[in-house]
């Protein structure tokens, strides 16, 4: 089975079957991920029919059935990309909005911010500004800088923690 998809592809066709997208689309949707990215989510199943016909492995007893698995599971990995990306976002709001800072607190955290910023490599600097103060989401940023999505999500991450642990070294919260 897997030999004849990979023959399919080399001859240019769509390794996933009409009915195995749609279901792989209905299996996305049902599993909550919004529709501007069921694109992104049947790439996915596409590429790992690729990557296991291109390793050799064993064709699945039901290709529909394990295309439908692959689906199910980008769709928690998408949830769960979303509530880390949500709890960052919730973070660097509550280092900008302190209950009720005066004036000189609200100044001292902004040069620490801006301080830290400074600090961080420019890559980092980037995807940070552009994520947080900016508000674009990851896909855009991924587009706009031409690299791809979990690149994105790495450079936040790392730049978010350098900010946090730069913040508490200086005991600004």
């Amino acid at each position: 089975m897997l030999r004849r998809m990979a023959r399919r592809v080399r001859e240019g066709d769509d390794p996933l079957d009409a009915a195995q997208e749609r279901r792989g689309r209905a299996v996305l949707a049902l599993g909550g991920v919004p529709q501007a990215d069921l694109p992104d989510g049947v790439q996915q199943v596409r590429l790992r029919l690729l990557e296991r016909a291109a390793k050799g492995d064993e064709a699945p007893r039901d290709v529909s059935a394990w295309a439908a698995v692959v689906a199910s599971n980008f769709a928690m990995d998408w949830h769960r990309a979303k509530r880390r990306q949500e709890r960052v976002g919730e973070r660097l709001a509550s280092l900008r909005q302190l209950e009720h800072p005066s004036g000189e607190d609200t100044s001292v955290l902004s040069m620490a911010v801006a301080q830290g910023l400074d600090e961080l490599p420019d890559q980092q600097r980037q995807v940070l500004v552009l994520r947080f103060f900016a508000d674009l989401p990851v896909r855009s940023i991924a587009h706009e800088l031409g690299i791809p999505e979990g690149t994105v999500k790495s450079r936040l991450h790392t730049a978010v923690r350098a900010l946090r642990d730069r913040l508490h070294e200086d005991e600004v919260v």
